[in-house]
């Protein structure tokens, strides 16, 4: 039994996608499977894996917990597999702290540290914003739509992309839609965090088209 559920938690029998809880990965760790990296320059990040009473799938959640505030500074936490191209990806995310900005953002089609598209939602702004990170530089795809991301409190964000076209959900709403051609290929999809931002990520799931 014990064995399933470390399966199942990290979604490796789930039929039409991935789900990955973090309920069974080593406290005070980066999970199996994941790789740390970052966009620019500044102080390494730290991801870990922490207890939260909150968790909506109890009792961990993934947490980058490094307060280095330089400014451009961007920590990921990469996902090993799969690589896609289409699909819908989604994360409970939790603003717990920052004073630049208290933001989290989903990656996908993810080439390198320098190379990917981003949704990112930030706390500390409230609003919501699709940007590519193209040799390092990040530029907006579409302007923030506002909308009330509360701190310490947990929200769903969600990316579904098909070719060019993307659409971005908040709660199950979607607020966002676009298209761009930048990265046309498949890649792979994290997690995102910016400065100083302190935030936790639960129920991370991967949908394959």
């Amino acid at each position: 039994m014990r064995a399933f559920a470390w399966l199942f938690s990290f979604g490796l029998l789930a039929s039409a996608g991935r789900v990955y809880n973090f309920d069974n990965a080593p406290l005070g760790q980066m999970p199996p499977g994941w790789t740390v990296a970052m966009t620019n320059r500044g102080a390494a990040p730290r991801w870990e894996i922490r207890k939260d009473t909150t968790a909506p799938t109890q009792p961990y959640v993934l947490a980058q917990v490094s307060t280095d505030p330089t400014d451009n500074r961007f920590p990921l936490a990469i996902l090993n597999s799969p690589s896609l191209r289409d699909g819908e990806v989604s994360v409970r995310i939790k603003p717990v702290a920052g004073r630049g900005g208290e933001a989290g953002g989903l990656v996908w089609r993810y080439r390198d540290e320098n190379n990917y598209y981003l949704v990112r939602a930030n706390a500390r702004a409230n609003d919501v914003a699709v940007y590519k990170v193209e040799n390092g530089h990040r530029s907006p795809i579409m302007a923030g739509v506002k909308h009330p991301i509360p701190a310490n409190a947990w929200s769903i964000l969600k990316i579904s992309v098909r070719g060019s076209r993307f659409q971005v959900y908040l709660d199950h709403r979607r607020i966002l839609q676009g298209e761009d051609n930048t990265f046309s290929g498949p890649g792979k999809v994290g997690l995102w965090t910016a400065a100083d931002s302190v935030t936790y990520f639960d129920d991370f799931r991967v949908y394959p088209r």
